[in-house]
């Protein structure tokens, strides 16, 4: 099992940086992938960043070259520069495992980003 914590989300204008940090814990070391989510209401939940445990990293169209997923052993990081109106969502983080059941995904809490314009 794996618990998610986020941390990082608020208020801020649109041009403005904000941290997103989500702090895992549990059996950690099984961790494949870890990622980065934005949900808006009414819409599906979209991916945002990945980082594998490789450290190969994707990112949406919409965010490359101004946010930035990294990890620290089982934290993750979101460095979201220049952000705009359209960044609004909760941020969610997924951590995907595999063990002796195969591969699983927890998810955090989720954190509110609002960049107002």
């Amino acid at each position: 099992q794996v618990q998610l914590v986020e941390s990082g989300g608020g208020l801020v204008q649109a041009g403005a940086s904000l941290r997103l940090s989500c702090a895992g814990s549990g059996t950690t070391f099984s961790i494949k992938a870890m990622a980065w989510y934005r949900q808006t209401p009414g819409k599906q939940r979209d991916l945002v960043a990945i980082i594998r445990s490789g450290g190969s990293t994707n990112y949406a169209d919409s965010v490359k070259g101004r946010f930035t997923i990294s990890r620290d052993s089982a934290k993750m990081y979101l460095q979201m520069n220049s952000l705009k109106p359209e960044d609004t969502g909760v941020y969610y983080c997924s951590y995907e495992t595999y063990g002796s059941t195969g591969y699983k995904n927890y998810w955090g809490q989720g954190t509110q980003v609002t960049v107002s314009s």
